[in-house]
């Protein structure tokens, strides 16, 4: 069994929560809190697989509980469940440690396969949230490109996917991921196996030197398809 704590300060939506992975089987919920400090708490008493975070609670918020656990319990799966999907927002859920990033709005078969995804090492990121990562980098290069005192080491250049051998599929795929794209979405796409996307995408991890999937599509949104 998956043990998954449920962490948002809103009642009626840790009760759905609790009914959907519940009824879904292969999963049980060691915990509800309302905020940080009662998820700290929770924490104490028994260690789950994987948390479900809100960041905007009050008390202690997602923002800041997120890099405590990440630090004294590496081994759990971090995923935010939030209606906010701000610049700062992503950012600081990101780089605290969070593999995962959904809005509230997902639906049912998201939350799942985002449970799923971490469980396997894997990031999961809302397709909203994608969109704001691309505009965010779009954005700091269009300023680094308008800065005429930016120095060579400061810049942030192109990805040729060229250099690092990717075959003419890899690059598809390549694109494909930074776009958002599940390995399901991915094989539903290119017509192939999600078994044979998997052997892609790990290839493709392995010749980009990077396998953190959030990391790998900060890498290919660089990249000029």
């Amino acid at each position: 069994m998956t043990k998954i704590l449920l962490v948002d300060d809103e009642p009626l939506l840790l009760e759905s929560l609790e009914i959907i992975l519940s009824y879904s089987g292969g999963y049980e919920i060691t915990g509800k809190a309302g905020n940080g400090v009662e998820a700290l708490a929770c924490l104490k008493e028994d260690v789950p697989d994987v948390m479900l975070v809100d960041l905007n609670m009050p008390g202690m918020g997602g923002i800041e509980l997120i890099p405590k656990v990440h630090s004294e319990y590496p081994q759990i799966k971090i995923i935010v469940l939030t209606t906010f999907y701000d610049e700062s927002s992503i950012s600081h859920a990101i780089a605290g440690g969070a593999c995962g990033y959904l809005l509230k709005d997902s639906g049912k078969e998201a939350i799942l396969n985002a449970i799923s995804q971490a469980l396997k090492g894997q990031s999961v990121l809302d397709l909203k949230v994608m969109q704001k990562l691309n505009a965010m980098l779009a954005g700091s290069d269009s300023a680094q490109e308008a800065s005429a005192t930016e120095t060579p080491k400061n810049s942030a250049p192109a990805l040729n996917l060229d250099d690092y051998g990717m075959t003419d599929r890899e690059k598809e795929i390549c694109r494909l991921i930074s776009e958002g794209c599940t390995n399901s979405q991915i094989a539903s796409i290119l017509f192939i196996s999600e078994g044979t996307v998997k052997n892609y995408v790990s290839t493709i991890y392995d010749k980009l030197g990077e396998h953190d999937r959030t990391k790998v599509v900060l890498m290919l949104t660089r990249c000029r398809f």
